[in-house]
């Protein structure tokens, strides 16, 4: 999978009745991740913030936190992403926006990984 930029990455994701962190990361490799976006509903003394960060030859960047929290827990929600070589734009679930750099400053990434407790319904790029 490839991710481009002028491109829209859809996703549709179900938190678990009991989730406590998802997140999903967009870059090369596990090494470099451009866009690290981490819903926390309760997790490492965190509750209802998104963290944002990217990591780079293994070392993770300052944490961006976000106060909007438009996830439920076992309510399925879509949001979605795009981006250039500067910032990454993110359309959450409530129509709400929120930018964070494009750290790794690339137009182009191939690496997608979604781990935690929710569950992706759907992946569309367009």
């Amino acid at each position: 999978m490839s991710f481009k930029e002028g491109t829209e990455l859809k996703i549709r994701v179900k938190p678990k009745d009991d989730c406590n962190v998802f997140s999903i990361n967009i870059g090369h490799d596990d090494e470099n991740i451009a866009l690290h976006f981490n819903p926390r509903f309760d997790y490492g003394g965190d509750s209802n913030v998104i963290v944002f960060n990217s990591l780079s030859g293994g070392c993770w960047g300052d944490e961006h936190r976000e106060g909007i929290f438009p996830f439920s827990r076992g309510e399925e929600c879509k949001f979605y992403i795009n981006f250039n070589n500067e910032q990454f734009y993110i359309k959450l679930p409530d129509g709400s926006m929120v930018n964070f750099p494009n750290r790794l400053g690339d137009v182009k990434y191939k690496y997608f990984d979604v781990s935690g407790d929710a569950k992706i319904v759907g992946i569309k790029i367009k």
